[in-house]
């Protein structure tokens, strides 16, 4: 049985920056990825958003690791070549009942450490958007957009070039504790690791219970897209305000200009991720189409064509209050449940927390 250091399960973009984190430290790391490529799940199905740092409670890891996962993210695409852009984002009221709303938004990123905000009545925003109806909005400069598949294969090779391999098509199946460490069953073969990072998104808890471990329930939400025929007229984002399990149907642009909406919120009651679907059903169009002209009335008829579908893990159901991320330590292993948005933002943030849990972990 080969024996190594550090096993990092799951090859999204949360897992390659912690296996890129922890080789780039001299840890002796092996990426084990269930499918076939890396970054198929979570990773390639999200607005590939780098987000400011809003929404989240001060304190919670969910805030400190995406503002500064977002100055991380940034100076890493410069570094590295990654395609983004800083290109800003409006969140709007379209109601003034709502106002007060943006204002608490505001002050909440303030007490996050996002410094650069600012709110605009509705004239000021529609001198940057025209095109958009408000009744104020709230400005995010350093909000923007980013190549996730680019990213993961600039960590990929960044923790490549450190002494990490990835091992594709190589299910973990069970495992137990064994001297100090962990025997793991991988696909066909056995293997050793002083230390598990369980890094499977939606498979997380999965993964811990064929640990023998003990996981939260997982509640799965998938979230549609639709792009838009054309061009929008629009040259940053526009969220509306948060609703319940998400930040409501939004429109993002892709590097290309592009635009699309989404993710809409829809609870699913399965709780196996390999029986988990995501077509997009037309009829959700005109839905869609109700939520965007609530800020842009001009939303041509038939213009939303279905995109794709992503699915996001939940450590909570309808109408609760959103949960932090979960990142667990214990001797000998680190598991990650939770990491939904602002996930892709956080990652390296992320990274850098797990290495250091894994630096302080005694041995099992």
């Amino acid at each position: 049985m080969d024996r190594i250091d550090v096993a990092v399960i799951g090859a999204g973009v949360v897992g390659l920056a912690v296996a890129r984190a922890l080789a780039r430290r001299g840890r002796e790391v092996v990426v084990i990825e269930a499918a076939a490529a890396i970054g198929t799940g979570i990773s390639s199905r999200s607005s590939e958003v780098i987000h400011a740092g809003l929404y989240h409670p001060a304190g919670s890891l969910k805030a400190r690791l995406c503002v500064r996962g977002r100055a991380l993210l940034y100076g890493y695409c410069e570094a590295r070549g990654v395609a983004h852009r800083r290109c800003g984002k409006l969140v709007v009221a379209t109601r003034e009942a709502d106002l007060p709303r943006l204002s608490h938004l505001a002050e909440q990123a303030a007490a996050n450490g996002v410094d650069d905000l600012r709110l605009l009545s509705r004239a000021e925003a529609l001198a940057l958007e025209p095109a958009l109806a408000c009744a104020g909005a709230l400005l995010s400069p350093s909000s923007g957009i980013v190549d996730s598949h680019a990213l993961m294969t600039a960590l990929l090779g960044d923790a490549e070039r450190a002494g990490a391999t990835l091992a594709l098509a190589s299910p973990v199946s069970g495992g137990v504790r064994e001297g100090d460490g962990w025997r793991l069953r991988v696909g066909d073969f056995e293997l050793g690791a002083r230390c598990v990072v369980n890094a499977a998104g939606l498979s997380a808890a999965a993964v811990a219970a064929s640990l023998g471990l003990a996981a939260p329930p997982l509640r799965f939400a998938r979230g549609h897209y639709f792009a838009l025929a054309g061009r929008a007229p629009f040259s940053r984002l526009i969220y509306p305000l948060p609703v319940d399990g998400g930040l409501g149907v939004h429109l993002t642009l892709d590097l290309g200009g592009q635009a699309r909406f989404g993710p809409d919120v829809q609870w699913l009651d399965e709780r196996d991720p390999a029986a988990l679907g995501y077509a997009v059903d037309p009829a959700l169009a005109p839905a869609f189409a109700a939520e965007v002209r609530r800020y842009w009335p001009g939303l041509p008829a038939e213009a939303l064509a279905p995109a794709y579908a992503g699915i996001r893990p939940k450590l909570i159901g309808p109408g609760e209050a959103a949960a932090d991320f979960r990142i667990d330590a214990a001797p000998g292993l680190v598991n990650l449940f939770g990491i939904e948005s602002p996930g892709l933002t956080a990652s390296l943030a992320i990274a850098d927390y797990v290495a250091e849990q894994v630096a302080t972990l005694p041995a099992v």
